[in-house]
Formats: C-alpha cells, structure tokens, sequence
C-alpha cells in the first residue's frame, strides 16, 4: 500500500524534490546527505546555490555581495535561496529568504491570531486548493508539463498548499491518494478486490468501488458479489485515534439490522482500514436532482415511513445516527430486486443514547463548542452542543423531508465562520407553519411533534408514520419507495387509530411544548430563598426602597431596587444606598438605562464602581485589582457602555475576565480546567463579557445557552442541584450559568420569572415564600 504524506511538514528540511511525485519532500531531504536540484535546475539547495552564486561573483566582482557582521561571525539565521527561470529575461534570478529561528519560513509566519473560541477551519477553497495540486502533481507524472515552466511563485504555492492540505487531512480525518486507484484489496479473508472508481466520501473515510479478481461467486451482493463497496479510513485520521475505526464497533452492533447495509470483510491494509459492504444504488440526494428537484408528496411520504421504521430499528438498539440527510439514505441498485428499498449508511457519527451496563438514558449535557452532523439538517440541540438523543435524529428526518419536497430550506446559502449560529438561529426563529407552508399537512403535523420532544422521550414510531398513511397508495406494489419495514408498524396503527390523538402524550395528558412559542425580548429575573423576614415598602417614581427588621447577625437588613436610572442619576442612587449601608449586589440594563440591587446582605467592606463608555474598561479593573478589589457585578448598554462594580470582602483570590463578539465557551472551559468558576457575566448589544474568579465557592458549574429560552435545560439541571448564578442576554440568545455550591444552603429553593416589564409588581408575591431577587438580565426569551 502506498504511504500518503501526513501531518506538518519540518520548515527545517531543505526542500527536496521526490521523484514520484514531482513535489519538494521533507523527508526525502532528511536522509539526503549531499545537495540535489529540482527538475530543470529550478530549485537547488543553499550549498548548491552559494557555489553557483560564488561563481558569478568570480565572474563579475562589482556584484559580490557584503556580509553584515552577523554573518562573518556565523550568527545570521540561516537562508534559503531560491533560483528561478524567466523565460523572457533568458536568464537566472537569485532572491533571498531569511529564515526565522525556529527554521520556518518567515513569510508563512502568522501575523495575526483570533480570539480562542472563535479560531475559524481551513478557508473553503482548500478542497479546490487539493483538486488544483493534484492535477498539476498527475501531470508532472505523466510528463506533460514541467514545473520549470512556471513563476517560482507558483511553485512556492504548490510547496504551501501542500503543506495546507496535510493539514486539512490530519484536522478533517480524510486522506486522498489518486494511488488507490487500480490498487488491490485483500482484507479479513475476503477475495481480491481492484480499486475502481470514487463513490463518495463519509464523515471519516472515502468510498471506492470494488472489483472482485479472485475467488467470489456472481452474485451482485453479499459476500462473494462481483462489485462492492470498499470504504477506505486512513489511520492517522480522527476517527482511527484509538486503533480501528469507530464506525466498525457500530457496524458490530448492528449487525445487518433493517434498513443499515452489512459489512462483509474489514481489516487494515497499508496505511488503511478497509470495509467491504454491499454496493448499493443512488442516494435522495441524486434522484431529488436527477427528478427536477422536486418530489411527489406520495414520494415523501413513503420515505418518510420507512425512515422511521429504519430509525426504529437502530434506536431499538441504543444508537441515534447523528447525521440523517438526503446523502445518507441509499436505494438498492437500479434493475434489481432492491432497487425500490432504502438504507440509511454513514455510521461514523452515530452514538449512543443508552447505557450498556444498565439501560438508562444517557445525562443530559450542554457544550456549545461541539457540534456533530451536517449544519443544514442538524437539529437545534445538535446546534447548541446538547448530548445527542432520539430525537434529534427525528428532527433531522423533519428537516430532510421539506427539503426533498420544497427544493430548499430557508436558512440555505449563509456562508462564514459563523455559519452554524445563523443557520440555528434562523431556524429557532421559523415556525412549523411558515416552513412548511407549502407542504402536506402530515408534514407540518410531524415537525410539530418532533421539535417539541423531551430528551429523554420515547418516540411513538406509530403515531409518526400514521400521520403519513393518507398519502400513501393502497398497494404497495406500485410504490415509489418499498415500505415493507413500515408495513407491521402501520398494520398496528390501524388497530389503535381511535386511540391516536396528536395534542396528547401516551398517558393521555396534554403535551408540553418543548420549543414552541413567539420569540420576545424580555427581563429575566432570578429569586433565591432566604431566612423569613419582615417587610415594608416605599415607593418613589423611579426606583424601590424595600426594608424591614431581620432577626440576624447582621440587625437590620435592607434590600432596595432601581430601574430605568440615566448614567446622570447613577451616582446619586449609589450614594443614597451607601449612607443606608447598602451595596450593589446586581446590576443590569435595558434601552441604555441600569437597573441596580442594593443590599446589606452582601457581605462586602467597601466598593467602588465606574461607569465607562467602553466595554469594560481595561484599564481601570487592573487598577482595582491592585488594590485588592475584585469585580462583583457588571452591566453592558446597548450604545456599548459599561457598569462595572468591584468590592472587597469576597473570597475571590484571582479573577480574569473576556469579552467577545460571541459567547466564550472555548475559554470558559479552559478556565474551569484551571479551577476558575464564572461570577458575573454581561452584554452590550452583541458582544459578551464574561468574569471568572477563582475560590467562587463552587464545585461544579455548566451553561444553558439558547436562542429562546432554555426552560428544559434549567429544570434538568435544579434536579441534579444546580442553581443559577449568572445571567446574561443579547438580542439573540439567553445563557445562564448554574453552579452546584460547595456548601449548600439550608433551602436550595430558586425560582426564574420572565416578564416584559421590570419585575417591580412580582417582588412581593415571591416575598410571600420567601425569595428575593438574586440577578436579573434583559434579553432574548420566549413568551
């Protein structure tokens, strides 16, 4: 088996040229112990170079070149020296590169880095960029061109797409080597199989076409067919970092179950894993395009029920696929007796959704850095990093079927790094009603169901595909997708049709929308228990004054609320609540005016706050932090301004803080692993700020994030004692962080309200049990 170059190329080898490929080599240049020249004479080595440079300068000594003193003395960094051809001048042209010292080439330097959290992949022309060198390398081969033809520039591109796309392999999982082509397989006991044509690419791997040379019978499938599919993994991809590929202990599990092809033979081969599978026919994808792109509502609904019985199959086995799409359903091969059925392949993606040892739903989880499946069918959950579960497989199908019926889903053509934040925002933002406008009925009816499931939700596999009975034809002979898998599933619907009401659960009790609702800008207020206390109030135009005797260490405890406050009258709330001996415990703002709580509760011995018209002002936090003051509270305007407050007293020991156009998870992660926990966090217009302290007095800590409000999310996370501790908002999305205390309260109660006015009426009411209001924000929620 041919070796495909892999990883990084060294900067510090000379370049070399290998004579199989035509392209300069770093390896070949390790084991070189004396200087060899490029085809034409286009690219020599520094020792072959500087002879030819000492020659001409013999010739012509007015050209000799003067040497700095760091080069007499031997300290200069060392140069690469580059001679090229011009065909036009007939005559050679010396250029010298200085080479850093770490023995890179200083051109290919990066200049610039993007925020941690933000770091974008390879830029899109990198698989055209792989296409171009690997014309250019199968020419050279065939001689048909020669390099010496072209600008050195364009030789140094070649030399740096290389280098790119090793590492487009390496980062991506997917090597390519045209070399595979016409080369022989022989794995796991299977016959002999020659390389043909270039089927696809998966997740990991890339698809070939097999053609038995040995052995076999003429079957077209099964283990002795004439043509099969052989699925190539290089080992240094991704999905091979722990031995043989993932997939494989899928393919394991499933073992030929309804619908999921059968792998014959698989082994390692040279530099691959190889997987021999049956050779099937065209995907959706291909006969949606080959039909006009455009299918019949029969078409779709045929699809749609064998689909879920072949969803039901592998979920009944404890996977969820992960990347369900047009691409990834296959027809049997044309003119034969399969030609009608579907199958659903790529399993590279698939996980579990059940425990092994003991059959449990797997916990939910939330990491908004990860992302798995294809961005235009992938579900919100999948989009906002949530553990995978059933359900997002039947929302993938959802998304998968309006596409095929449609022609186009409305968050096509966003392009980016911010792709993924867009598509999903666009599509929490697109009722069932709008998407599917032009779609039958059973269509919207079934997105409707499965966006609003739990994650931990057992699909009705029969309800589903009973909504699509009314557009499929009587016989099942004349169908245009075969339905023999949904055949039983549907027989038994028909059996409980009366029983069948879309608005209820299994147990008869009305559903709870999940994810449905109109999206709205609203405060979100959160209420933590406290001991019982006497109150009275009093209340001004503007702001609230709320106090009463508390029978406590602490004598008398005051809490008093401001909102709609100008930057002009900041000062004089504060001061007023300082003489009370009250201090600022939260702030927040909404259309450019704070809102402040005030608090003898704190804790805090002294504090001091500014008002900036910057984003948190750096400057001015580095100077409190020299004085031993730590940020306790912060607050972004919409016009970009800023209210950051710092106290002393806390327990905090060290704080760090970022803002960012989007929200930081990448770097709150990295912060946990240091033993740091988020204490505040704000917004102003888009961009987050985000401060994280370490000795916060939490053990553990997660976010929520989403684009409308995550209600599921916080109510799975109170049940494992998480409580929340910080909020923040933008126009966009809510996240809030919860944390489990390392001491915990005598009462872990917590309450959240969302209203579309400052919470001022509710403060009583959550006074009755009570709750007093902890942290608030004003953004993005559902109502």
């Amino acid at each position: 088996m041919p070796e495909l170059r892999s990883g990084v190329r060294r900067a510090r080898a000379s370049p070399v040229v290998d004579k199989k490929r035509g392209v300069s080599s770093p390896k070949a240049a390790a084991g070189k112990k004396r200087s060899e020249q490029l085809v034409g004479k286009y690219v020599k080595t520094r020792a072959a170079a500087a002879t030819l440079v000492k020659v001409k300068q013999q010739k012509n000594p007015r050209r000799q070149t003067k040497q700095t003193k760091e080069e007499k003395e031997g300290l200069a960094p060392p140069t690469l020296v580059v001679v090229s051809e011009t065909e036009e001048r007939g005559k050679e042209t010396v250029k010298e590169v200085r080479m850093g010292d770490s023995g890179g080439l200083s051109a290919n330097k990066v200049t610039g880095q993007e925020e941690e959290g933000n770091t974008a992949p390879f830029p899109d022309r990198s698989p055209l960029c792989l296409h171009l060198l690997l014309l250019f390398e199968r020419l050279h081969r065939q001689d048909v061109i020669k390099y010496k033809w072209f600008p050195v520039s364009i030789v140094e591109l070649f030399e740096s797409l290389n280098q790119s796309i090793d590492q487009l392999n390496t980062s991506v999982g997917t090597f390519f080597d045209p070399s595979l082509v016409g080369f022989q397989v022989q794995v796991g006991g299977s016959p002999q199989y020659k390389v043909e044509r270039k089927l696809g690419k998966g997740g990991f791997g890339q698809v070939f076409v097999g053609r038995r040379v040995s052995g076999g019978t003429e079957r077209i499938s099964g283990p002795g067919a004439m043509e099969v599919a052989l699925k190539f993994e290089h080992k240094n991809s991704k999905g091979c970092s722990y031995g043989p590929p993932y997939e494989w202990q899928v393919y394991n599990t499933l073992g030929g179950s309804h619908g999921v092809p059968k792998v014959h033979y698989k082994g390692k081969q040279g530099e691959y894993y190889v997987m021999v599978m049956d050779m099937l026919g065209p995907s959706l994808w291909d006969v949606w395009n080959s039909s006009g792109q455009s299918m019949s509502s029969e078409m779709v609904a045929c699809i749609a029920v064998e689909a879920l019985s072949i969803l039901d199959k592998l979920h009944a086995r404890g996977y969820v696929h992960g990347d369900v799409k047009p691409e990834n359903f296959l027809l049997g091969q044309p003119s034969t007796s399969q030609e009608k059925k579907l199958f659903l392949v790529d399993l590279g993606l698939a996980t579990k959704w059940r425990e092994t040892a003991n059959g449990q739903h797997v916990d939910y989880d939330q990491r908004p850095d990860m992302f798995r499946g294809t961005v235009r069918y992938a579900s919100v959950h999948a989009h906002l990093g949530r553990t995978a579960s059933r359900r997002d497989d039947l929302e993938s199908l959802a998304y998968t079927l309006i596409f095929l019926h449609r022609g186009r889903l409305p968050w096509q053509g966003y392009q980016g790094d911010n792709k993924s934040f867009l598509v999903c925002k666009k599509k929490m933002a697109t009722s069932p009603e709008m998407l599917c406008v032009f779609c039958p009925a059973p269509v919207r009816q079934f997105l409707e169901i499965v966006v609003n499931m739990k994650f931990d939700e057992e699909p009705n596999y029969s309800k589903l595909i009973s909504l699509f009975e009314g557009l499929i034809g009587p016989n099942p002979a004349i169908r245009p997708i075969n339905t023999d898998g949904a055949q039983k599933i549907i027989c038994q619907v028909g059996q409980k049709r009366g029983r069948l009401n879309l608005d209820e659960d299994d147990d008869g009790q009305p559903s709870k929308k999940i994810r449905m609702g109109v999206p709205a800008t609203q405060w979100i207020s959160i209420y933590n228990a406290r001991l019982p206390m006497k109150q009275r109030s009093v209340i001004p135009l503007i702001y609230f004054i709320f106090c009463g005797p508390l029978i406590s260490k602490m004598g008398l405890w005051c809490i008093r609320y401001h909102y709609n406050v100008a930057d002009a009258r900041l000062s004089q709330h504060v001061e007023r609540g300082n003489a009370d001996g009250l201090l600022i415990s939260c702030v927040s703002s909404c259309s450019n005016l704070w809102a402040l709580i005030m608090d003898a509760g704190t804790g805090f011995s002294s504090q001091v706050y500014e008002l900036s018209p910057f984003f948190l002002h750096k400057e001015w936090i580095m100077e409190q932090w020299e004085k031993n003051y730590y940020i306790s509270s912060i607050a972004g305007a919409n016009n970009g301004s800023s209210l950051v407050v710092m106290s002393k007293g806390t327990q905090y020991s060290q704080q760090s803080y970022k803002v960012s156009d989007s929200f930081p998870f990448k770097w709150i992660n990295k912060k946990w692993r240091e033993g740091f926990h988020v204490t505040s966090m704000a917004t102003a217009g888009t961009r987050w700020g985000v401060v994280m302290s370490r000795n916060a007095g939490f053990s553990d800590q997660v976010v929520e994030l989403d684009f409308l409000y995550p209600s599921e999310g916080i109510h799975r996370r109170w049940d494992n004692g998480y409580r929340i501790t910080s909020t923040a908002a933008t126009w966009d999305q809510a996240a809030l962080i919860l944390s489990v205390p390392r001491h915990k309260p005598g009462d872990e109660t917590q309450e959240t309200l969302r209203t579309s006015q400052f919470p001022s009426t509710h403060v009583k009411e959550k006074w009755a049990k009570n709750l007093y209001l902890a942290c608030i924000c004003y953004g993005r929620t559902v109502s």
